[in-house]
Formats: C-alpha cells, structure tokens, sequence
C-alpha cells in the first residue's frame, strides 16, 4: 500500500471527498467507533470527528472515524453540552454573568404576578 499524504480540510465545512471517507472506513475495518457495531452494505454511517471541531478538535483525515447515524447523534448532543458547560465556567471566571429573568406566574383567576411587585 503506498503512503498518501493525510487530508485536512480547507475549512470547518469542507465536505470530506469520497475516497478520504473509504479510506477513514478501511482504517477502522468498518466498524462504527462508538458503538463498536459492524457497519453493514445499506446502513446509514457519517464521518464523526472523534474530538468535536466545537470542542477544539480539527477538521482532518486523522481526527475522524465512522460512525452510525443514532450513535453519532448522541454523542454530538454530549459534545454539545460539553461546550455549553466549558462556556458557562468561563464566563463566570471571566465574570459575565447571565442576566436575570423576571419570574411572573399565573394566579387561578388569570391575572399575571410578577416576583418584583409581590415583595
């Protein structure tokens, strides 16, 4: 097998060509990554950045694995929530603080109270 020079994309939403996605497949025997399932003809897989691009992870051949549909999915929302958290402690080391809502509720009668003029 001869050495071809890893891809890496232009841009985070560069479309990864066909023949880096068969070689990413091969490379992993065709097994999805995160759930460690064969990945058989007619399954629907994607190509998953193992460390997520909003996470710090890079948009290249060697940070990316197979993955089937409903794994991937999971593991994007758990990426994502990562992120938020990671925001959340720096903004408040930073000291931005989120701005407070004014709670208001409903009484059985209808009529809208609000917290700041029930004190």
């Amino acid at each position: 097998m001869r050495e071809v020079p890893e891809w890496v994309g232009k841009h985070d939403d560069t479309k990864v060509p066909p023949h880096v996605r068969a070689r990413i497949f091969d490379r992993y025997k065709g097994v999805c990554y995160l759930s460690n399932t064969v990945i058989r003809a007619g399954d629907a897989w994607e190509v998953e950045h193992i460390l997520a691009l909003c996470n710090g992870g890079e948009h290249r051949e060697s940070n990316m694995a197979p993955a089937l549909v409903a794994p991937h999915k999971d593991k994007t929302r758990a990426d994502r929530r990562v992120k938020a958290k990671n925001d959340r402690v720096r903004k408040k080391h930073i000291g931005i603080k989120k701005a407070r809502t004014i709670k208001s509720w409903r009484r059985f009668d209808g009529s809208v109270v609000h917290a700041e003029r029930e004190r």
